[in-house]
């Protein structure tokens, strides 16, 4: 249901009931009007006011800005109150104005608010300790720890039903509070330490994640360099690694690493004894684990599964893990089978940077103008990797290996290069020359 946790508007720093009831009014009206742009321009006040009014301020790597808040906010709005299945009533645009900040109802919302007014609330406590995790500020989360020790099993009132506990992943959780400070090992440590369950559930990515898989799967805590010690920390305290669904999904936690470009903390869990099956060992390049699914013969051995073989290849190539690409080749994979990945080995490794992995699929006989699920070629999805990958990975090389052998250029490249953000101009620089020698 609309929205994700994670794309929930924040709350006015003193949210108004009255206000909101108002507020609701007034989107009733702009549905009556019969006017699309009128609903948008309404959309596009209320963020922008909600926005300043919560003193947030939206920086680098939060997932939320705006105008993607704007846009999903209005279309909600409108497949509810616009379409022929909607209604211009005002159950409805409280409805819409409760969804949109992450609450299942109007009166879940409309409870929330009354509970805020009240500063001795478990409501307001347990946000003002959030905010505290978030921001680093661990001498209030004391404080508060200190008058209410009820307060660390406390849930959120939001759909997501989170611990304190789950805030320290910066996963799943409202996206505007998606912040790792550097002392949130600090932070974590204290709330287990106050009694913290450290295998609680919260409802987010199909339901069943625990502040493991979340902090596991989370790129916050990587960029923040505590990544592992947080992970350590939850297994100390005696986390689960093979939880059912533990981060969302159903996948295992060496998968759901994979899954959410976290190969690291796949690495670190898997020294730490996740267990592996033919797809994850091929995902890690644990070459030698990868063997003991195959029987000398070169046939699988149960419980591995064709179908594990096949998105294990396709791990292998994302990641870079030669010896399993070539192994799993030769055991079977087919490089045009995209196992429900949305791209094929080829993509793969051309939007991992991953040349000599590029070069074997290409003398294997891979295709380059295969379509992905998201509408690009090969050499598309490398750009893709070029734009949004690591920056320490050289995609020249994998530019004109793949014009080389006969990649198409679709669209203007070179405007798109100029645009590119987070690329040194020096190795954009190559790129163009590598884009002009091929250029028709």
């Amino acid at each position: 249901m609309f929205p994700n946790p994670q794309d929930a508007l924040p709350l006015p720093l003193r949210p108004n009931l009255e206000q909101y009831r108002k507020l609701a009014k007034e989107l009733v009206k702009v549905c009556k009007s019969g006017n699309a742009a009128s609903l948008y321009e309404w959309v596009s006040e209320w963020i922008g006011n909600l926005v300043r009014l919560s003193g947030l301020a939206i920086i680098p790597h939060l997932p939320v800005e705006n105008r993607r808040w704007i846009n999903e906010v209005n279309e909600f709005a409108t497949r509810k109150l616009f379409s022929e299945e909607g209604e211009c009533t005002l159950a409805n645009a409280q409805f819409v104005i409760a969804r949109s900040h992450g609450f299942i109802s109007w009166p879940g919302l409309a409870k929330h608010i009354e509970q805020l007014s009240r500063n001795s609330s478990a409501v307001a406590q347990f946000e003002q300790a959030a905010d505290a995790i978030v921001s680093g500020d661990l001498r209030t989360l004391k404080r508060l720890l200190r008058e209410n020790p009820k307060l660390v099993r406390e849930r959120s009132t939001r759909e997501h039903c989170a611990t304190l506990l789950h805030y320290t992943s910066a996963n799943g959780i409202e996206g505007y509070r998606q912040k790792t400070p550097k002392n949130i090992v600090e932070i974590a440590r204290h709330l287990l330490k106050s009694g913290a369950q450290v295998d609680a559930e919260a409802d987010v990515y199909g339901g069943g994640c625990t502040t493991l898989g979340l902090a596991a799967t989370s790129v916050h805590p990587e960029v923040a360099g505590v990544q592992e010690a947080l992970l350590q920390l939850l297994l100390d305290h005696g986390a689960l690694m093979e939880k059912t669904n533990l981060a969302g999904n159903r996948h295992s936690a060496v998968i759901a690493c994979l899954a959410n470009g976290r190969p690291r903390a796949a690495e670190f869990l898997a020294t730490r004894g996740a267990q592996l099956d033919l797809e994850s060992a091929a995902g890690l390049g644990q070459i030698d684990v990868v063997k003991t699914f195959f029987d000398p013969d070169g046939s699988l051995k149960p419980p591995a599964t064709k179908t594990q073989l096949q998105k294990g290849f396709l791990w292998a190539c994302m990641y870079g893990r030669e010896n399993a690409v070539v192994f799993l080749m030769e055991h079977g994979a087919n490089f045009l089978d995209r196992a429900d990945s949305g791209a094929t080995a080829l993509h793969w490794a051309a939007g991992g940077g991953h040349l000599s992995i590029v070069r074997l699929l290409l003398d294997r006989g891979a295709p380059l103008e295969e379509i992905n699920t998201w509408g690009g070629t090969v050499l598309e999805h490398a750009g893709w990797g070029f734009e949004h990958g690591a920056p320490d990975i050289d995609f020249t090389p994998v530019f004109d290996a793949l014009l080389a052998a006969g990649a198409t250029m679709r669209g203007r490249w070179l405007p798109w290069l100029r645009r590119v953000k987070g690329r040194s101009l020096a190795e954009k620089k190559r790129v163009a020359e590598v884009l002009r020698r091929y250029a028709t």
